[in-house]
This record gives structure tokens, C-alpha cells and sequence, in this order.
């Protein structure tokens, strides 16, 4: 899957768990007689308020694109040099190479780990409640990775990346979800968005890494199911074909309508409280 889909996705999913909206729908079922009346989208797990949400979908689309930073030649891996290029050479030192460790179970947990660590050191304040330094200071890494992926910062501002991902984790820290365990969530839900999007391309990934596990003869002669369990231990449930194909895009196409949608919506209403609560005072 391509980078900038992996990062929406990411933030797709975490936006889902932590928000639910109530698309109406009395103009098509009413005159069909159906009895449903809107349609829920988003689960709503986690109060986080609509702060939270921004925050937090921030995080989990860089956190979508870490997976991939066992390539030192990653587009992530330049997206905050010369601190990227060094994490990127590291990490892909340890996780064996490109789609191995990183792309694993045990990458899932190292990941979750990190961040659950980085979270434990919270610092109480007057006028912002709790605030995470650590998870702050991982954030620049993670904000620069979605910037560069999803291209949404102007040329001139992309010759200034750390400027951009210090502020915007700056902003995180300060105003994350008063959730202890917020940070090590969005890292998890990331990393699962992203190797869940590589197991729906052809490519696969092996999640049992460092074991590699082939399937028996017998699996292999089956037509469809060789295709899920590979020769080489990988697993694929290929429904969207190569990486970047037109099924991949027919899926990102309303995915990425629907973060930006909730995303705006969440920048409204803070705008909305801010004005309000200006008002008041």
C-alpha cells in the first residue's frame, strides 16, 4: 500500500474508534418505507473530545508510516534529516531488512512499548491539565513521516520540517487526550492499520518474523489458498492487488473524504468552543 494511503488509513481508524457521527438518511428510506432513519458512522470507544481527536489522528497516521521506516531510503526516512535518515538506518538494522521485523507481531509490540514508555512521563499544569512530554518529543518524528507522506505542506515549508513537526508536536503535547494510555493506542492502531493494509497487496508480510513458517505441499497445490499463505511464509489476503492499484484507490478514494470530513468538523467545533468561551469571558 502506498505510503500516503497508509497514513490515512491510520488516521481513518483512529477517528472511527473515538468519534460517531449520524449521517441522516430520511430522504432515501422514507420513501422506500425502511425503517432505519440515519446511518452511524465511527464507533465512539473513547471520549476524547474533538482536540483529542485532531490530536490524535496526527499521531496515528505517522504512527501508520512507521512500520516502514526498516528502509533507509524510505521517503520517510528523509522526512527529517538528518534525524529520519539515522532512525530509519537503525531500525532496518534491527528488524532484518525491509518488510521483516518491523512488519511483524514482535514489531507490533516493540512499537507499543516505545510509545507506552515515552507516555509514562506526564507533567501537570495550571492552564493545559496533563501534558506528555515524551509522547511530544517522538511526535516530531511521527508528524514529519505523515507530512512527507501526505504532501500537504507547501514547497516552501517542506525546506523547514522541523520547524512544522516541532510546532505540530508541540501542539499534541499540550493538548493530547487526557488518556494515560492515549499515545501507546494511536501508536498500536497504526502499525496494525499499516501491516493490515500490506497483508490486502500481493506482497504480503510475515508476521511470525524472525520465524519463517512455509506451508505444506498439500496447501500449496490449492489455487486460493497459496495466495494467502506463501511459499515463503508470507501472509496476503490480496483483495487490493499490487500496492497503488486501482482497487487500492477505489478504497483510499472515500476513506480519505471521511477523515477529512470528521477532521474539519473537529476544527470547527474547537473554533466554535474557543469563540464561545471568549464570549463568556
Amino acid at each position: 500500500m502506498m505510503g500516503s494511503h497508509h497514513a490515512l488509513s491510520g488516521a481513518a481508524a483512529w477517528i472511527a474508534l473515538t468519534s460517531q457521527v449520524h449521517v441522516p438518511l430520511d430522504a432515501i428510506t422514507t420513501p422506500m418505507g425502511w425503517g432505519e432513519q440515519s446511518l452511524t458512522l465511527g464507533w465512539g470507544l473513547l471520549d476524547v473530545g474533538p482536540l483529542g481527536l485532531i490530536t490524535g489522528a496526527m499521531v496515528t497516521a505517522g504512527a501508520a508510516l512507521v512500520p516502514d521506516a526498516d528502509h533507509h531510503n524510505a521517503t520517510i526516512a528523509h522526512s527529517l534529516p538528518p534525524l529520519s535518515n539515522s532512525v530509519c538506518a537503525g531500525v532496518g538494522a534491527l528488524a532484518g531488512g525491509h518488510r521483516r521485523g518491523t512488519h511483524s507481531l514482535i514489531g507490533l509490540v516493540a512499537f507499543v512499548a516505545t510509545a507506552w514508555v515515552a507516555g509514562l512521563w506526564t507533567v501537570e499544569t495550571e492552564w493545559f491539565g496533563t501534558v506528555y512530554p515524551g509522547a511530544g518529543i517522538l511526535c516530531v518524528l511521527l508528524v514529519a513521516f505523515a507530512a512527507k507522506a501526505l504532501k500537504f505542506l507547501p514547497d516552501g515549508l517542506q525546506k523547514i520540517p522541523w520547524a512544522v513537526g516541532v510546532s505540530v508536536a508541540a501542539f499534541i503535547a499540550l493538548y493530547a487526550p487526557e488518556h494515560q494510555n492515549w499515545f501507546p493506542l494511536a501508536m498500536g492502531i497504526g502499525v496494525v492499520m499499516h501491516v493490515l493494509g500490506d497483508m490486502l497487496t500481493t506482497g504480503g508480510v510475515n508476521l511470525l518474523w524472525p520465524l519463517r513458517i512455509k506451508p505444506p505441499k498439500v496447501w500449496r497445490r490449492v489455487p486460493l489458498l497459496n495466495t494467502i499463505w506463501r511459499r515463503n511464509g508470507y501472509f496476503a489476503l490480496p483483495l487490493l492487488g499490487n500496492a497503488g492499484s486501482v482497487r487500492e484507490w477505489a478504497l483510499l478514494v472515500p476513506v480519505s473524504a471521511y477523515v477529512v470530513i470528521l477532521f474539519v468538523g473537529a476544527c470547527v467545533d474547537v473554533g466554535h468552543r474557543g469563540l464561545t468561551a471568549l464570549g463568556a469571558g
